[in-house]
């Protein structure tokens, strides 16, 4: 009797053992193929990200232009940068040496800045519909229109302004035309409603918008 309760508790033993294998190689397994799929997933994550940084290195820059600009004694007192947005052109302009105030600003229809004739080359405000000048105006504005500029009390002055009716070049209200365009400052501010200016008075600064490569 004793001999057989021994054999029964050894294969009992063998049995639990071999169970024991049998599921401590499922772990492993289930460990092993845990980790490939951990380590697949982490270098596909990898690969689109370098995918996408590679896609966003080759990505053309955004189409830029700027103007240098002016004073009436053809003293360099400032610059001017438009870059192309998906819609619209961001503008940053920064001056110095100008009177402090407020001073009316627009963009004129002809890229021509000659201070011996006081700027009145760059001709009018870029209207294309025939509208009446003045944010504050119902018949306005036109698109040349800009915001007044605010001139700092050591005559520095710097603003970036959201332009969504121009477009660098191709469709729509351009500023690269065949003619190009100007930016233009005045003496005094623009009051947004009276005819034509807004009752800016005097050009006293202009910017002639050109290629970057233009201005280099």
């Amino acid at each position: 009797m004793s001999l057989s309760v021994n054999k029964n508790a050894k294969a009992l033993r063998k049995g639990f053992l071999s169970d024991r294998r049998i599921e401590m190689k499922k772990i492993l397994l289930m460990t092993a193929a845990f980790v490939l799929v951990s380590a697949g997933a982490a270098f596909a994550q990898e690969g689109a990200m370098e995918g996408k940084a590679e896609a966003a290195s080759e990505a053309p820059a955004p189409e830029r232009v700027r103007a240098e600009i002016i004073n009436a004694e053809s003293e360099l007192v400032g610059e001017a940068t438009f870059t192309q947005g998906p819609i619209g052109v961001l503008a940053t302009i920064k001056l110095k040496d100008m009177p402090p105030g407020p001073h009316g600003m627009h963009i004129h229809t002809v890229g021509m800045c000659d201070h011996a004739d006081h700027f009145k080359g760059a001709s009018g405000h870029v209207n294309p519909g025939g509208k009446e000048h003045g944010y504050l105006n119902e018949n306005g504005p036109e698109k040349g229109d800009l915001p007044n500029i605010i001139v700092a009390e050591d005559g520095r002055v710097e603003v970036e302004l959201f332009l969504p009716q121009f477009n660098i070049s191709g469709e729509g209200t351009v500023l690269m035309d065949e003619d190009g365009s100007a930016l233009m400052i005045h003496e005094s501010p623009d009051d947004h409603k009276t005819q034509p200016i807004g009752g800016s008075g005097a050009r006293i600064a202009c910017g002639l918008i050109q290629n970057i490569s233009q201005g280099e």
